[in-house]
């Protein structure tokens, strides 16, 4: 058996032959008939049909559009259609209505008359609005019918034009035409029998290019490894077959059958016109585990709409690799997938680099991690994607996930400050769904409970009903103190209809909030947080409670001698920049009710750590033109270049594989976002930076110190 055969089994066979058309398919010439082909691709020389508008056709269609949603039988409406497309067939209301006759017939089933009506429509007009979903419909009612064939060419010919995950859907559906048609294998083994009989040199090129034909853009992976398995290197067809075997193991990444196969042909076939991309092909194949041992690569968009974070990162990338002798390899991704997954295979092929860097976009870091794996070369991303690292063991990270934060937020509320009841106050948008739920299992992990979840709209401004809601002063009918408060304002017998409005406003004013949590999560941006806190205090949630001269002040100002106090905690997006007054515009906008919060960033320009103080200090003075501090970006691209750096001058490792297990195994790389040490999963363990707010600015938290306090104090 060929060992194409042993590698794929049934329940593979489509995908492959998916694959192969994609990788096999060549763009047709364009038509030569100004739009007079059928779908099929058969040549009519009939002209189609130019339509007009036609105000009174435009009625009609209305009027079957409005019977045809009253009208519950799918076939049956599809006919009050039909019946414009008969009176006003050279309109465009009646090719409308023959395209809505056409999806009727085709959402009930009825695949015969929706290949009749489709088949209709794109003849007389192959360049209708509707034209790519009538083919793609065509084409599957095809295949219900039986007619594999026409099918199989319909679902090509839009694959050529579609993208993405389109394309994929469309290949898998040709896939399944070419093995219900079985279109190409006989067509095959009849032109490779051809070439072999060939009594002329002319018959033997006119099989050849028959065989060519069919191997690239025809027959699939399966049928021409059957075809090849046991065919005598003596057969003209035989380089064909053998070489586009070979690309296919390529693309399959199957890299032992790959050196196997053109190993072969060009000892088989050293003369085949094909012998010169055989070398090529086998030269990059070895070139794969050729590397360079000091050659780094980092994948980052330098140029389009995120070329600033791009900049950002690079300039920490080299700061971080001054004065050694790594060479660096800058690729641009433009933020574009395709060219990620380019660049992937250059500095794995070409470049010979040991390791990789980057990117930092979702997408782009998946095609880069996949790749990564394929070619077993170590990436290093730097994207907040959750789970990246789980695509294989040469991918690693190294930036701040929300995971992190929510994890580390929680553990300083309750493993420190001894918190065990919170609430949840979160815009309604991927990022701050996904770190509500982080935070709220983090807290039911550690033994805590969340009494309250709110949610807002991402633009929303005001807050009121959310803070009335967390502390249940919004569905007053529910509480017994506010109908005793209405029991009393009735017992009154106020009938002054002004003063009865007062006495309700003071009941309602009255009613106490239902303060049951300690701690308020907010992960929102700075701009909103300063937004929300006005409305938490309107509703009594204390939050500016760290300072004993303003808890007393509240005490005498309230009357209340035990006051519920609750610490805001937020995310890295509460991180803002300088105000005109010097204080972060934070605490500009959110003056005291903002006061006493606290939340995490991965770095703190600002802190008193020794490795941070040290980048801060490199950067300011390497980068002193452009007047700015680093941020993040710059700090998670210096110590990641460094933790490189790092394992290639201590343990010098040769081959990608020793990179990935000296990476592995990195622990306590103290770096300017913290002491980092790669887990079990590759991902970065480090101690975040937990920052506090007061009313002289923002002021890094020093957890250690506030633990071994705790401990001492036998809390």
């Amino acid at each position: 058996m060929h060992p194409a055969m042993e590698v794929l089994s049934a329940s593979r066979r489509a995908l492959v032959v998916a694959l192969a058309l994609l990788l096999t398919a060549c763009p047709k010439a364009p038509s030569q008939t100004d739009g007079r082909d059928t779908p099929d691709g058969e040549p009519t020389g009939r002209p189609r049909v130019e339509v007009k508008q036609d105000a009174t056709a435009n009625a009609a269609l209305a009027q079957a559009r409005a019977e045809a949603q009253a009208q519950p039988d799918k076939k049956k409406a599809a006919e009050a259609y039909l019946s414009v497309r008969k009176a006003y067939p050279a309109t465009t209301a009646g090719q409308d209505a023959l395209y809505n006759a056409g999806v009727l017939f085709f959402e009930a089933k009825d695949y015969a008359n929706a290949r009749k009506t489709f088949n209709e429509l794109i003849f007389e007009n192959p360049l209708y609005d509707q034209a790519e979903d009538a083919k793609h419909k065509l084409a599957l009612s095809a295949m219900e019918v039986g007619a594999y064939r026409d099918a199989y060419q319909t679902l090509t010919s839009l694959a050529e034009r579609a993208e993405g995950e389109k394309k994929e859907q469309l290949l898998r559906e040709a896939a399944r035409a070419a093995e219900g048609a079985g279109l190409y294998s006989q067509a095959l083994t009849t032109a490779v029998k051809e070439a072999g009989e060939a009594q002329t040199p002319e018959d033997r090129a006119a099989a050849v290019a028959k065989v060519e034909k069919l191997v690239e853009g025809r027959a699939d992976f399966i049928d021409i490894a059957r075809t090849q398995e046991g065919l005598s290197p003596s057969n003209p067809a035989w380089p064909v077959l053998q070489f586009k075997l070979a690309r296919i193991y390529y693309h399959l990444r199957d890299w032992t059958r790959l050196e196997e196969t053109l190993q072969r042909f060009l000892r088989d076939a050293p003369d085949s016109s094909f012998a010169p991309q055989a070398k090529e092909l086998l030269a990059r194949a070895t070139r794969r585990v050729e590397v360079r041992p000091r050659t780094v690569a980092v994948l980052l968009p330098m140029t389009g709409r995120y070329q600033p974070i791009g900049e950002a990162v690079l300039r920490g990338v080299k700061l971080a690799l001054q004065g050694s002798d790594v060479e660096l390899v800058v690729k641009d991704t433009q933020g574009d997938v395709n060219k990620t997954g380019q660049a992937m295979e250059q500095l794995a092929f070409d470049d010979g680099a040991i390791a990789a860097l980057g990117p930092l976009l979702v997408d782009d870091t998946k095609r880069a991690a996949l790749l990564a794996e394929e070619l077993q070369v170590p990436l290093l991303t730097l994207s907040r994607q959750e789970g990246i690292t789980d695509i294989g063991p040469y991918v690693f990270r190294n930036m701040l996930t929300n995971s992190a934060q929510a994890r580390a937020i929680a553990d300083y509320a309750m493993n420190v400050k001894g918190y065990k009841k919170f609430a949840v106050l979160y815009p309604n948008i991927p990022y701050g769904v996904e770190l509500a739920n982080e935070f709220w299992d983090e807290v039911v992990a550690r033994g805590g409970a969340v009494r309250g979840a709110e949610a807002y709209t991402h633009d929303q401004t005001t807050f009121t009903s959310e803070a009335k809601r967390l502390v249940g002063r919004y569905y007053l009918e529910d509480r017994g103190d506010w109908a005793e408060a209405v029991r009393d304002v009735q017992g009154e017998n106020i009938t002054d209809a002004y003063r009865r409005r007062k006495a309700m406003e003071k009941a309602r004013s009255g009613v106490e909030p239902i303060v049951d949590f300690e701690g308020l999560f907010i992960p929102d941006d700075w701009r909103r947080v300063s937004l929300v806190t006005p409305a938490l205090a309107v509703e009594d949630i204390v939050t500016n409670a760290c300072d004993p001269r303003d808890l007393e002040r509240i005490r005498k100002t309230t009357g209340k001698k035990d006051l519920k106090t609750v610490t805001l905690f937020g995310t890295n997006q509460w991180s803002s920049p300088k105000g005109r007054s010097g204080l972060p515009e934070l605490l500009e906008r959110g003056g005291k009710f903002v006061t006493c919060s606290v939340y995490v960033d991965g770095f703190f320009v600002d802190s008193q750590r020794p490795a941070t103080q040290k980048f801060v200090k490199s950067y300011r003075e390497a980068y002193k033109e452009g007047g700015r501090d680093p941020g993040l970006l710059e700090a998670i691209g210096y110590d990641s270049a460094r933790m490189v750096r790092q394992v290639l001058d201590k343990q010098r490792p040769n081959t990608r594989a020793a990179m990935r297990e000296a990476m592995a195994g990195l622990k306590d790389f103290d770096g300017a976002t913290g002491r980092t040490s790669f887990n079990d999963k590759r991902e970065a363990d480090k101690q975040l930076f937990l920052l506090s707010v007061d009313n002289k600015g923002v002021n890094e938290i020093n957890v250690d110190k506030e633990k071994a306090a705790v401990r001492g104090s036998g809390s």
